[in-house]
């Protein structure tokens, strides 16, 4: 559906994305994550058409984006983080106008625009002014533009930002549902969100793709995925030697406790995701004497897998950028206009 082949976009002598390459198949939802100033709007830009790349290939279909832009295009519908919305329209109005600028057949339009407001929950909505719906119904006016025309590839960039938590999960069951119909990639920051609703996740760090596999998979990636929070009476060196010949233990961390009373210790254990320790630990520790007052035991999260993947690749340095002053004509005459290089 989607081949990005070294891909690199670059300002300058900064690389926003550096020879990135990856495919989307038909069908799924991918997730696209990576820390502030990864490259991820840059490449969902360039993916649409907004911006060329500075080296590299996307094709979308088939259809190559920079030499074939129009049919490339006419596959996609894109949500910016910004919803490109007119407050002095009506949602009906919009998407009426959208569906001109999309070239959407006269006859056809007033039929999908109704079925696609009956799918993004804007019917009731429709006759009013864009200006006075709440930050979520904006929202759902930006998708419905996107998917008008049914793309076979929605692109949404970060379509939850500034939602309530209501808004969210209202979101987040329409973008299951689009999942059914059409291949979506979605960008966001909340890593909960992505995990619950996407079938693969990209992560991308300063331009470079450093994972791309499913949830489970890249939960599965981190050595010791699994860990046992204890609180145990006893000193810390007996815990330790009690616990250390246990199989299967990658490390044992060991610290005095608030908790009140006789000497008490907290205990981290990290092991295997598959590697369930917590029988043996409770039998282990009845025999000798040394009283479990706690055990929980806890997986890796996606927040977990992101911050390793991405903290190992430090963000470049940047030349200082220098100013150029232009003198532009606006309406209160000649002005002195500042930009940076």
């Amino acid at each position: 559906m989607i081949e990005v082949k070294h891909l690199t976009k670059r300002y300058g002598s900064n690389a926003a994305v550096d020879d990135l390459s990856f495919t989307v198949e038909k069908g799924q939802i991918y997730g696209f994550l990576g820390p502030n100033g990864a490259g991820k709007t840059t490449t969902m830009n360039i993916l649409t058409g907004y911006i060329a790349p500075t080296a590299g290939e996307v094709v979308i279909d088939g259809h190559n984006i920079v030499e074939e832009p129009e049919e490339a295009r006419k596959c996609i519908g894109y949500l910016p983080e910004i919803p490109p919305v007119y407050p002095e329209m009506s949602v009906l109005e919009y998407l009426r106008f959208a569906a001109d600028l999309k070239k959407l057949p006269k006859k056809e339009q007033d039929a999908m625009i109704a079925e696609v407001m009956q799918t993004t929950g804007l019917t009731q909505v429709q006759n009013r002014l864009i200006r006075n719906l709440s930050k979520g119904y904006r929202q759902r006016t930006g998708l419905a533009q996107a998917i008008l025309g049914y793309p076979d590839i929605i692109i949404l960039d970060e379509p939850m930002v500034g939602l309530d938590p209501k808004q969210i999960i209202e979101i987040r069951e329409l973008i299951i549902s689009l999942g059914k119909k059409h291949t979506v990639i979605l960008s966001s920051h909340i890593l909960s969100e992505i995990s619950a609703i996407c079938d693969h996740i990209m992560i991308i760090a300063h331009g470079k793709l450093v994972a791309s596999d499913t949830p489970e998979n890249l939960m599965n990636l981190m050595r010791g995925s699994g860990s046992l929070e204890l609180t145990i009476r006893g000193n810390a060196a007996s815990v330790k030697r009690l616990l250390a010949p246990l199989p299967g233990i990658h490390s044992i961390s060991v610290k005095s406790s608030a908790e009140a009373g006789p000497e008490t210790v907290d205990v981290v254990i990290k092991t295997d995701a598959d590697n369930d320790l917590r029988e043996k630990i409770f039998y282990l520790c009845a025999q000798n004497n040394a009283p479990i007052l706690r055990m929980q035991h806890t997986q890796v999260s996606l927040e977990d897998v992101f911050l390793e993947l991405t903290e190992d690749h430090p963000q470049p340095a940047r030349e200082k950028k220098k100013t150029i002053w232009i003198r532009r004509q606006t309406e209160k005459g000649k002005e002195w206009i500042g930009r940076s290089a």
